[in-house]
């Protein structure tokens, strides 16, 4: 018998059933998208954001400082809490240091929960396209994407990706599950994102 396919699910607040959630009726203004590193979390959210009209908040834009410097805890933090102080936003990424800072002002959260043969082709893709480009990834940053740093060694991001995705996998449910209050989305492949995102009506500009 043929395995069920996944479908896009809700965890209502207060319920632990799952359902499908109408991407045309969504009513949320403060979302979180999620996912593995490379699943396309930032295009996902840029578009949900201009269709819900509110702004896009890039946590790695947030992160990074020139020279590929890491911004410090609570430098990450203070900067995370003013962007999300908003009425409306979406924000893409799974920083740790963070994620209460977010979680406590979000009303969903979108998993991009795809396999890990469709991340690894993603991350070839995207690791391609920004070297070929040259194109700064953070303005004022002057960071480019390296070679080296996406493929090279323990430090390298196809490293990182392949030793973290089943683990921070297990971690996301989990977290999700001790957060009802949050309405959360997971879809299981890029098209059932696209489907849904294309669905959701977008709000005229306030």
């Amino acid at each position: 018998m043929p395995s069920a396919k996944r479908r896009p699910i809700e965890w209502p607040a207060r319920s632990g059933r799952l359902s499908t959630l109408p991407g045309s009726t969504f009513p949320h203004r403060r979302v979180n998208v999620v996912g593995a590193s490379s699943a396309g979390k930032t295009t996902f959210a840029r578009e949900l954001a201009a269709r819900l009209a509110v702004p896009h908040v890039e946590l790695d834009a947030l992160h990074w400082e020139p020279n590929w410097a890491e911004a410090a805890a609570q430098v990450m933090r203070e900067r995370t809490a003013a962007a999300v102080a908003g009425d409306g936003w979406v924000v893409d990424g799974n920083y740790s240091v963070v994620r209460e800072l977010v979680w406590a002002r979000a009303q969903a959260v979108v998993w991009l929960d795809y396999p890990l043969r469709t991340v690894l082709w993603r991350f070839a893709i995207r690791t391609r396209r920004r070297i070929s480009s040259r194109d700064e990834l953070w303005p004022g940053t002057g960071n480019r994407e390296q070679l080296g740093r996406n493929l090279i060694g323990r430090d390298s991001l196809l490293w990182w990706i392949l030793s973290t995705y089943r683990r921070r996998r297990r971690q996301l449910a989990a977290q999700l599950a001790a957060h009802p209050e949050l309405v959360a989305i997971r879809f299981g492949s890029p098209a059932q994102a696209a489907s849904w995102l294309g669905g959701v009506e977008r709000v005229a500009e306030p």
